[in-house]
């Protein structure tokens, strides 16, 4: 009992935001995920410090998955990101680097943060209504008869991620494929609850880019099948191939004996009353016409040969994360049991054919309808593989959120800066009633809001890695890209050729204004203008409803950190 230490106290940590240490750390984060940010982004290098895997990438995903945070509030803001990332895949940096920004900057006023955290809700408010109404300057309707938006949105979540090492011709040919990829899991046939398919990823490491492919249906390696001999598969009288699907072991395995206990007759042989089960179960399979057999285990290989021997192809491991695919592909039911076999678990192919990539054998299965597709997605390393994976997920449900919401914002910064003048155009003309209502002078409203604005600006000039200035028009309240080692008393027109997002060209007196990040008289600002025609072939886009969830997501974490008064810690 001597050696028992007594019980210690929590340790209660008052006004945390007030602390060195957490603003250092807030900070360091901050400036970690603002390196990432954008096509031009630093690649970050991950590892646990006493080896193993090392991760290569920019993507908050990995990072904020990979970091480890000792303080609750980081805790709680990382987590916060990573639910966004969860749900929406997309805009994790900018949700991250934006809340960051309003803490610090709302910290730095000196006014009440029950009173900032009231302003900004109203701010928030201000901003999701103007994206949401057909006002909006900063958004693009997406029209899916036409493929050129969806072409933008694809290639803009490409770029943004260096670590994926892509050249030009590479993210064309990709664009195209995640695209062609998506069209293949929308039903052809339109129902009320209709639902997308799926698009599987299968690697092909050490090869190039622009090797990769997408096939309708899946592909399924099967490595001992040899490409030389042709496939005879059994079909039925209507020509089409009938598909048994299995979900439990086929390999004759005797019972566990964790199950209980079992009573054998002297003279019984477990072993091979198992495999004359499974011979049963291919007899019937064989006389019900099954031309394809697969298993998500093993397969005995007796049970193998004699399917063979009756023209029914057998493809083993296929792995659980292909039966939902497999099942909703070829309207077969997962079979639990070799014990019962019913014909109605049965599905139906159009057809099955062999392909090879690399060294790689693959089963092609073909159905009758598209709604699953494999994707044979190539890159010359692990590392870079792994980050394109991740990339191509996220394109995927971009697309997918966009079906949903047929509507993108303007990338490169654009929409940013542009909510920005938008929210100080809208401040300076609030009626006095507002303020009433918010329980705030006009003061505090516009010191929030200056807050608010410099921190969407801020997210912009993250854009920025090789100390060149950021602009911003008072025209259109775009984002514009100053090469390095320019003066900042130049010429802005004679530097800059389009904006951020490539919607607006310097064909006109745009009034330029440096974006410098730091406070300093409020500036006044009128309503920013909707661009009428388009610079670019390709718009820097991104997906609207990931960054509208982002916006929402910074702006909420950011007021709850701020109104944390204690932090309790358990010592014990």
């Amino acid at each position: 009992m001597s050696r028992l230490e007594a019980k210690k106290p929590p340790l209660f940590i008052s006004e945390p935001l007030t602390k060195d240490t957490v603003s250092q750390s807030l900070s360091l984060l901050s400036g970690i995920l603002k390196s990432c940010y954008g096509p031009a982004g630093r690649l970050k290098q991950l590892h646990n410090g006493v080896g193993g895997y090392v991760c290569t990438t920019s993507q908050s995903s990995a990072i904020l998955s990979r970091l480890s945070v000792s303080h609750p509030i980081l805790s709680v803001l990382m987590a916060s990101v990573q639910n966004h990332i969860c749900r929406f895949s997309d805009c994790g940096l900018f949700t991250a680097i934006l809340c960051c920004s309003l803490i610090e900057n709302f910290k730095s006023l000196n006014v009440a943060s029950c009173t900032v955290v009231k302003i900004s809700k109203h701010l928030l408010s201000l901003c999701m209504d103007y994206l949401k109404s057909e006002a909006c300057g900063c958004r693009v309707s997406v029209d899916f008869s036409s493929l050129e938006t969806l072409l933008c949105l694809v290639r803009s979540v490409l770029t943004s991620k260096p670590a994926c090492m892509l050249n030009k011709a590479e993210v064309d040919h990709l664009t195209v494929l995640i695209l062609k990829a998506f069209m293949f899991t929308v039903p052809c046939h339109v129902e009320t609850n209709a639902v997308l398919g799926k698009c599987i990823i299968v690697p092909v490491k050490g090869r190039r880019v622009v090797d990769s492919a997408v096939l309708p249906g899946l592909l399924i390696e099967t490595p001992e099948i040899q490409l030389a001999k042709p496939l005879a598969v059994k079909r039925t009288c209507s020509n089409m191939i009938k598909i048994a699907l299995f979900c439990v072991s086929m390999s004759g395995d005797l019972f566990n004996p964790e199950e209980g206990t079992i009573t054998v007759h002297h003279g019984i042989s477990l072993e091979m009353s198992e495999v004359n089960q499974l011979l049963n179960v291919g007899k019937q399979l064989v006389n019900d016409e099954v031309g394809l057999v697969v298993c998500q285990k093993v397969i005995h290989p007796s049970l193998k040969q004699y399917l063979k021997e009756n023209h029914v192809i057998a493809v083993d491991r296929a792995g659980l994360s292909l039966m939902e695919p497999l099942s909703r592909m070829t309207g077969s039911k997962p079979i639990a049991s070799i014990h019962s076999l019913s014909p109605s678990c049965y599905g139906s192919l159009k057809d099955v054919c062999l392909e090879s990539f690399a060294s790689k054998h693959f089963v092609h299965l073909i159905p009758n309808d598209t709604v699953v597709c494999s994707l044979i997605l190539c890159n010359r390393n692990e590392t870079a593989w792994d980050e394109l994976k991740r990339t191509c997920e996220t394109a995927e449900h971009v697309l997918q959120l966009t079906v949903k919401e047929p509507l993108a914002l303007l990338g490169g910064g654009c929409t940013e800066t542009h909510l920005a003048s938008y929210i100080r155009h809208k401040s300076c003309s609030l009626s006095t009633s507002s303020f009433k209502d918010l329980d705030c002078s006009w003061t505090q409203y516009q010191l929030v809001a200056d807050g608010f604005c410099r921190s969407l600006e801020s997210v912009a000039c993250s854009l920025d890695h090789d100390d060149g200035e950021i602009l911003t028009d008072m025209v259109y309240g775009h984002c514009w890209l100053v090469p390095p080692g320019f003066p900042s008393v130049s010429n802005w027109s004679d530097l800059v050729s389009k904006c951020g997002c490539g919607i607006n060209g310097n064909t006109e007196n745009l009034n330029w204004r440096l974006l410098q990040g730091q406070f300093g008289s409020p500036i006044i600002q009128g309503c920013p203008k909707d661009p009428s025609v388009k610079v670019a072939d390709f718009l820097t886009l991104d997906c609207f409803a990931a960054k509208c969830s982002g916006l929402q997501v910074a702006l909420e974490t950011a007021n709850l950190i701020l109104d944390l008064s204690y932090v309790i810690e358990d010592q014990n």
